[in-house]
This record gives structure tokens, C-alpha cells and sequence, in this order.
């Protein structure tokens, strides 16, 4: 199937390793000019060489943090002084601490808004008017099943994620004239840093190793199994393009059927 996004331009936030690596080299794939950020610059550049020798696709790295809204200003202006447009955005971050409600202060809470709801605003804020002008634009972003159905000792992540949620569907109804679609992708388990942080946290609390935490984590889903970055990519990329043109406002989970409802 032809994606029909040759050459458009694609931001894909916390690219250097996990969901949004697995996503960024999806898109190189298909022919998209990518601009990656994250916090770590060598591990950055390393994303970069990897997908530039693979894929061939022309790209740019920038070293940003994204709950700093500098940082995400910087890589919507060097996109467009290489670019001049933006196409595509993937707000992706990772997720904040593990824990109950009253283990967190309100400088806690401040920051789990920062790094998951307001860098999904701010970089919205500084691309959608580029979308307009272009009357073609895709939002993507990642979120959590958390959305779909709470989970215990994630309470930063339950509330903040939601309110990307609410956010999607909003812009999904203000921005649908302008032929821009807002989605979202809600992970279950895939194996990344993030899946192995909790898994470490369970093992200590159970007296299990990580492997064995992993592997009950695992069994708990009903394909028998966690998933892996590729597997979610593949409809982040298919969301972001042209043949997803009349699916917006949605918040879809790649989760193997673990969320009931």
C-alpha cells in the first residue's frame, strides 16, 4: 500500500530509543524527511546514523527536551528554516513516576503536566498554523491505555494523559475543515525502557526477578505476549498518513487485548 507521504515532513518527539525510534525509522521508510529530537545527543546522532544507513531518508536531529518550551520552539524554527513546513508532528514523551497520589508533591504534579500535556500543546500551538496554510496536516500522539482504563500506582499518568486525550478530540473538531487529522495511540505493554522501569518495580515488590516479572506481565494479555515498538509503529505511520485522511479524534490501544472495556 502506498502511504502517500514521500517527502513530507515529520517531527516524531523522544525518537533516540523505544516507541518513538521504532516510529521514526517507519516513517524514513516510507519516504518522509524526518526531524528527530531528544534529550540525550549522542544517542540521538546514533538514531540518526542508524535510520540514515538503513533507509537513506534525509533527516535532521535536534538535542531537545520537551517539557521545556524553548526546546520544542527551537525544533519547530530549525524544521522550518530546513523545511519550510511541517507535515506531520508524533508528540511523544516519556512517562512520569510510578507511585500513589500522596507521593507526590505539587512540583511532581507540575512536571508530569510539562512533560505530557504541555508539550503536546506547545508543539500543536507552533505547527498546526503550518498545517492550515498547507490544508493538510497530521497530529499523532502517545499516550497510554491509562486513558482507557486507569491503572494502580500510575496516577500522574492517568490524569495527564488524559487531558491529551480531551485536548485530540477538541482539535480534531476545530482543525477537521483544514484536512487535519488528531489521533491518538494508547500503548498497553511493549518492551521498552519505560514497560522494563515497571517491570522492575513489580519484581522488587514480589520478590521476582525482571525476567519474571516480565514474563507475568506478559501472560496477563491475551495474545500471551508483550508487544514490541514495531508493532505500534506500524498504525502510528498508517495514522499519519494520506489513507487515514477520515479517521481523526480517535484514541486507538495497541495493547494485544490486555484493556477490558
Amino acid at each position: 500500500m502506498d502511504l502517500q507521504i514521500e517527502d513530507k515532513v515529520a517531527i516524531v518527539a523522544a525518537a533516540s530509543k523505544g516507541l518513538g525510534r521504532a516510529i521514526a525509522f517507519g516513517l524514513a521508510r516510507e519516504g518522509a524527511r524526518l526531524v528527530i529530537c531528544a534529550r540525550g545527543a549522542e544517542e540521538l546522532e546514533k538514531t540518526a546514523r542508524e535510520i540514515r544507513e538503513e533507509t537513506s531518508a534525509e533527516g535532521l536531529a535536534i538535542a531537545a527536551d520537551v517539557s521545556k518550551t524553548g526546546d520544542i520552539h527551537k525544533v519547530v524554527s530549525e524544521t522550518l528554516e530546513k523545511y519550510s513546513t511541517v507535515d506531520i508532528l508524533l508528540n511523544n514523551a516519556g512517562g512520569p513516576p510510578v507511585g500513589g497520589f500522596l507521593d507526590f508533591s505539587l512540583d511532581d504534579w507540575q512536571k508530569a503536566v510539562e512533560l505530557n500535556l504541555f508539550s503536546t500543546i506547545t508543539f500543536c500551538r507552533e505547527v498546526i498554523p503550518h498545517m492550515k496554510k498547507n490544508n493538510w496536516g497530521r497530529i499523532v500522539n502517545i499516550t497510554s491505555v491509562a486513558v482507557k482504563e486507569p491503572i494502580d500506582g500510575l496516577i500522574l499518568s492517568n490524569t495527564v494523559r488524559a487531558g491529551v486525550t480531551g485536548l485530540a478530540k477538541s482539535l480534531s473538531k476545530e482543525f477537521g475543515k483544514n484536512n487535519i487529522t488528531v489521533n491518538n495511540i494508547c500503548p498497553g505493554r511493549i518492551l521498552t525502557d519505560r514497560i522494563i522501569h515497571l517491570a522492575s518495580v513489580r519484581a522488587e515488590k514480589e520478590g521476582k526477578t525482571v525476567d519474571e516479572a516480565l514474563d507475568a506481565m506478559g501472560n496477563d494479555i491475551p495474545v500471551g505476549r508483550i508487544g514490541r515498538p514495531e508493532e505500534l509503529a506500524n498504525l502510528a505511520v498508517f495514522l499519519a498518513s494520506e489513507r487515514a485522511s477520515y479517521i481523526t479524534g480517535t484514541s486507538i490501544q495497541v495493547d494485544g487485548g490486555l484493556v477490558k472495556g
